[in-house]
């Protein structure tokens, strides 16, 4: 057979599969597709557009990729079929699970003390729990948020200027369960000026300037809370708002009226986001610290002063690291003085304790030595250490100079935290408490 003829034996055998590659490719729906799909590269799929030709590509990986994101941080959504995810900005920008389930926990319990407060003036016994009248979402978004706080109310209205994202709640809650929701596509401030009085508002302002550009300052987020301020309280029993977790608290607290509550949440170890409550109850602001599962709360008084330790630490004592919310509320010498700490220095914020601490807001690491770093101390406490977690807290080098200099790999069982104490640099060298007790 000569070259010429085997070519065309194989063209043929392999010409039916092709066709019924073909044949599939376009029989195959933008739903076939995106449900094949649900796990592959987004970057390599886009290569293969030519390939289906009847497939709405941008809605496919759009689909996909909003998929993959809710895995990451929505679970509970990414195990409902059906829901239809918006570009990824939107999904990039939305709340993860654990910090819209902590503001559902929220909602809960404002809802709960105003119906126990409700139930004492008026001489009534209130169930627990009893699900609140009503919720309103001024800037539902994708309307994760909505999602979780509106399961503690018996109506929640999602109030969103865009119709593309509307369209998406519209598809989307009643496949999450959400019978008691209410849709409508309006204007935040327009809505409110004519809305009726509610338990909650829920205020989630996009925080872009005029340009476009990311923005941090209140009056500059859309909407204006600054200028809504009055009006949402003359409309809601609680306000809950939600903030750039790089904002000083100090200031936001400063230009609104009757903020009464401070939350600074975080997960992973991460500052996610700040939320301020505003009511009507006059009572003194207080803070709250969240990390995954602990909640750390205290009044917000500056005037505390924070107790500091006499001497450098030495080893066999524990150092508690604060974690961000706390890093961020600045809150230090509350912590101190609930949990019987001292601080290593003003400014290190670092905490010394001669036994593990309950229910610390942090990280708590055995003290194994402690080094100046001089060569020669260097020396003598890394000797036999090739690799260690490093952090740096005071200290005039980085994390990355630090370990470039002491030549360590990253990682390991060794935690070295390195501070300033009285103007002498430090090196903590520890383990971790969770690691021994795990």
């Amino acid at each position: 057979m000569s070259p010429k003829s085997s070519i065309l034996l194989d063209f043929i055998v392999i010409l039916p599969s092709f066709l019924e590659f073909c044949y599939l490719c376009s029989m195959m729906t933008t739903a076939d597709f995106i449900r094949k799909h649900l796990r592959d590269d987004v970057r390599t799929l886009a290569f293969q557009k030519k390939r289906y030709p009847d497939i709405d590509f941008p809605y496919a990986l759009d689909q996909i990729e909003g998929y993959q994101t809710a895995l990451r941080k929505l679970p509970s959504w990414a195990a409902v079929e059906g829901l239809v995810y918006p570009p990824y900005l939107n999904m990039e920008q939305c709340s993860g699970e654990p910090a819209a389930v902590y503001k559902s926990r929220l909602a809960c319990r404002l809802m709960e003390e105003t119906a126990s407060e409700a139930a004492n003036t008026m001489g009534i016994v209130q169930e627990k729990g009893t699900e609140a009248a009503t919720m309103v979402d001024l800037t539902g978004g994708f309307g994760v948020d909505f999602s979780f706080m509106s399961r503690r109310f018996r109506h929640a209205i999602y109030v969103e200027r865009n119709e593309h994202l509307c369209a998406i709640a519209r598809h989307n809650f009643p496949l999450l369960g959400m019978t008691n929701a209410e849709i409508c596509c309006a204007d935040a401030a327009e809505y409110l000026q004519n809305m009726r009085y509610v338990d909650l508002i829920f205020v989630d302002p996009a925080r872009r300037d005029s340009h476009g550009g990311r923005t941090y300052a209140l009056e500059d987020c859309s909407p204006n809370v600054v200028k809504m301020c009055a009006e949402l309280l003359k409309k809601a029993h609680f306000i809950v708002l939600k903030l750039s977790p790089m904002l000083d608290w100090h200031c936001a607290v400063a230009q609104l009226e009757g903020v009464v509550e401070v939350h600074v949440v975080s997960t992973g170890g991460e500052c996610k986001e700040l939320l301020l409550v505003l009511g009507h109850s006059g009572k003194p602001l207080r803070l709250f610290c969240s990390n995954d599962k602990t909640v750390f709360s205290c009044p917000a008084i500056d005037s505390m002063t924070v107790p500091l330790c006499d001497d450098v630490p030495v080893a066999g004592r524990y150092l508690l690291v604060p974690d961000a919310s706390v890093m961020k509320a600045g809150c230090f010498a509350a912590v101190a003085l609930r949990f019987g700490l001292e601080q290593v220095d003003v400014n290190s914020h670092l905490y010394v304790s001669a036994v593990p601490v309950e229910k610390f807001p942090g990280k708590q690491f055995i003290i194994r030595s402690v080094s100046g770093i001089n060569k020669a101390e260097l020396r003598r406490a890394l000797r036999g250490i090739t690799q260690a977690n490093i952090a740096v807290r005071n200290f005039p080098l980085t994390a990355v100079e630090l370990r470039r200099r002491l030549k360590l790999k990253d990682g390991g069982g060794l935690y070295i935290f390195a501070t300033t104490i009285k103007g002498r640099h430090l090196l903590f060298l520890t383990s971790s408490l969770a690691d021994k007790l795990s």
